[in-house]
């Protein structure tokens, strides 16, 4: 389970104070106004936040002393945080190695990765050359490949039509089940995870709610 308890951050005028429990195999979407401190807490949760206190743990580990890149932890960011020089499948491959080191057996899961979010065929273009939402699911294939148990998805839906959304949710809803992931994403468009979501929680002035 990812924990989160009275986890505490500061900005000058602003306070969060967070407070969250996912079980593995779950999906907790977040909702509510731009600005409330969605994106903030799951900064937090991977390491990009300066947290001043409380507890963060999963499975009983305390992730707090951690770098991000020693937490398990797998984050898709709002802006996709693709790197411009590299293709779509070797963007994708980060996931399975940062240092791209990658065997026949990674590119064929990488192929894979890409054709379930429909973008077979389009492995060699950069991100320069491909639609926002196309880089959207680029950054999907990647959380597809992740190996590690917590994913947190920022607007994973946004720049995508209705079909698609609907295709991305069927996709996520599948993977935390393979998987057996505690998966947290923000949306604006709450309808779409409804029967996928095991909560809709609100987040509003630094504090999570109940009902969405």
């Amino acid at each position: 389970m990812l924990l989160v308890r009275d986890l505490t951050i500061r900005y000058p005028g602003w306070v969060g104070r967070y407070d969250l429990a996912v079980p593995r195999g779950a999906v907790v979407a977040l909702v509510g106004p731009s600005g409330g401190g969605k994106s903030t807490l799951l900064n937090a949760v991977a390491g990009f936040e300066r947290v001043a206190s409380g507890e963060l743990a999963f499975e009983g580990r305390d992730l707090l002393p951690l770098r991000p890149a020693e937490r398990p932890v797998a984050i898709v960011f709002q802006e996709h945080n693709l790197l411009p020089t590299l293709s779509a499948a070797d963007n994708a491959g980060l996931a399975l190695s940062p240092a791209l080191r990658l065997k026949p057996a990674d590119h064929a899961a990488i192929a894979a990765a890409l054709a379930r979010v429909g973008l077979a065929g389009l492995g060699k273009r950069r991100p320069a050359e491909l639609s926002g939402g196309q880089r959207q699911r680029v950054a999907l294939a990647r959380a597809l490949l992740t190996t590690r148990p917590v994913l947190l998805l920022d607007e994973p839906l946004s720049g995508l039509d209705p079909a698609l959304r609907r295709d991305m949710v069927a996709l996520i809803d599948g993977l935390r089940r393979e998987k057996s992931l505690a998966v947290v994403m923000t949306t604006h468009t709450p309808e779409d995870v409804e029967g996928v979501a095991d909560a809709v929680l609100r987040v509003e002035n630094g504090r999570v709610a109940e009902g969405g």
